[in-house]
């Protein structure tokens, strides 16, 4: 076993995890409370993003996102059953994490605006809020059925290694 994620990936994934368990809960039901949770979300989402850049190893999004032509590659392969099993993120995870971070802050920032004066009872503007969060749902969706399936297809628990942190270590036709 090699430790693949660091103390603070873990944390900051686990933590947004239950933030987005608490909003989707709370939404029009507990509004103080949806909110705050909706700032939790977005302090997660950037420390994510900076650790993104300044952390190390795996964390680095320099580790882990691809150009757009490797993720197709990637899920072509997938497709055929014959993906290569990554010690980090795939290129297909690695992409699902930048879209999952660009909609919690999109979801975050339009909450947000829905508390200013310019856009306080817009039905326009809550809409377009709702809107993205059953788009942010639906992309946990997804990154759920990916890990499933990465998880059965290279005979490895995903979800335990993002709670302790270690994974297999790298056969010669894994990438590490």
């Amino acid at each position: 076993m090699i430790r693949v994620w660091d103390p603070l990936v873990r944390a900051l994934h686990w933590t947004l995890v239950v933030s987005f368990i608490v909003c989707w809960l709370s939404a029009q039901v507990w509004e103080d409370l949806h909110a705050w949770a909706g700032y939790v979300a977005g302090a997660l989402t950037l420390a994510r993003v900076v650790w993104g850049f300044g952390g190390g190893g795996y964390a680095r999004f320099a580790q882990f996102v691809r150009a757009p032509r490797v993720v197709l590659a990637y899920l072509g392969a997938i497709v055929r059953g014959s993906e290569a099993r990554f010690v980090g993120h795939n290129p297909a995870g690695g992409a699902m994490i930048v879209a999952l971070l660009i909609v919690v802050a999109a979801t975050v920032a339009s909450g947000y605006a829905l508390t200013t004066d310019a856009l306080w009872g817009s039905s326009g503007a809550q809409h377009l809020h709702s809107w993205i969060a059953h788009g942010l749902a639906l992309l946990v969706l997804v990154h759920l059925a990916g890990v499933a399936l990465a998880s059965l297809r290279h005979r490895e628990n995903l979800v335990r290694a993002m709670i302790v942190g270690d994974k297999r270590a790298p056969t010669p036709d894994d990438v590490a």
